[in-house]
């Protein structure tokens, strides 16, 4: 018989309903940082708060706006003065990517992300019962929520914000792993939405010609912002149906970041920029996958059953490299990142070899 292991009282195993309590009082943390956003009061956090002064600020009780602010600082989201009458500020972090003024704010992009998601869920019972339409349009637009429209909309202005301050370094930090990037003379970002990666890659190589291609009405978004860039010398959009319509040649560099989660056939769209590709040239694609491990897969799931549950694809782990071996992709290296939005993402880096 093994004999018991005393545990310290700050390490104590936790009860097995743990996990599903902190999943009930999530949210109750969503609805704080909605309140703190919505309502303005984070912005005043940029510079120490009582909680007196911010409900008076505000028009708030103070009793209660006390507790408001002391969970918000059990998130991380605040510092805590260490002197009374006790005073809050925004952590750094928060003060980078929640206050709308900061360059990188994404506090307008996580409030679309968290609608979207509730979206979802109060769909997630009929889908699981009735499954989704037998239509096909669950595959053919561009977002769980709306059209090609909505996803112009959200490209120029919640997933813009998210795009500029997440996603370019992530894809720049990455690019920097792929010698062939740096070389690049032409580029396809595919499914680019606004354009900022690609137009991060053009200010970082002066050499460099990039397109976009995306639905028209998205493209148009990226070639406005190529034009407020001053770039749009070096940058075409190409507004289509990917499914459907060609995409250029000629490629040395084409970048993917999930998108054929939303393409009816992967493997025909995997083939097609086989086809766009010059000799020598990559393919780096980013897409989330479904791991065997339960505690990966559960990084992954929540944000994309509602993309499956709707017919889209989510592929396990492995079979995205496969279909690229398949169009003839050679020497595929496979770089896990955890630096874009919402889940982690397998990063597939795809040779095409000179005849």
């Amino acid at each position: 018989m093994n004999t018991p292991r005393c545990e310290s009282p700050t390490h104590a195993p936790s009860h097995a309903l743990q996990p599903l309590w902190d999943l009930a009082a999530a949210q109750v943390q969503a609805e704080a940082l909605v309140l703190a956003l919505e309502s303005g009061a984070l912005d005043r956090l940029a510079t120490p708060q009582t909680p007196a002064e911010l409900a008076q600020a505000q028009g708030w009780n103070e009793a209660n706006t006390s507790h408001w602010l002391e969970l918000l600082w059990s998130m991380g989201l605040l510092r805590r003065g260490q002197h009374a009458p006790v005073s809050y500020l925004l952590a750094t972090d928060a003060l980078r990517y929640l206050h709308s003024a900061s360059p990188e704010s994404c506090g307008a992009a996580w409030l679309f992300r968290l609608r979207s998601l509730r979206h979802s869920a109060t769909l997630l019972r009929g889908l699981v019962e009735h499954g989704p339409a037998g239509d096909g349009s669950a595959c053919s637009a561009p977002l769980a929520t709306g059209n090609a429209e909505g996803w112009a909309a959200a490209a120029r202005a919640q997933i813009g914000q998210e795009q500029r301050a997440v996603s370019v370094p992530a894809a720049l930090n990455l690019l920097q792993q792929v010698p062939e990037a740096g070389a690049a003379r032409r580029m396809l970002d595919l499914g680019g939405g606004p354009g900022w990666i690609a137009l991060a890659l053009l200010r970082r190589q002066p050499a460099l010609q990039a397109s976009v291609f995306d639905w028209p009405e998205a493209v148009a978004v990226a070639a406005d912002n190529a034009r407020q860039s001053r770039l749009s010398d070096r940058f075409t959009a190409l507004g289509g149906n990917l499914a459907t319509d060609g995409i250029g040649s000629g490629y040395d560099l084409v970048w993917c970041s999930s998108v054929l989660h939303f393409v009816p056939d992967a493997a025909a769209v995997v083939a097609k920029v086989f086809d766009a590709l010059a000799p020598d040239g990559v393919f780096v694609c980013a897409h989330a996958e479904v791991d065997d491990a339960p505690e990966s897969a559960l990084r992954t799931l929540p944000y994309y059953l509602p993309m499956r549950l709707l017919g889209r694809s989510v592929t396990r782990r492995g079979e995205l490299q496969a279909l690229l071996a398949q169009a003839g992709f050679k020497r595929i290296e496979r770089i896990e990142s955890r630096e874009f939005p919402m889940a982690p993402l397998a990063v597939l880096i795809a040779r095409k070899a000179a005849p």
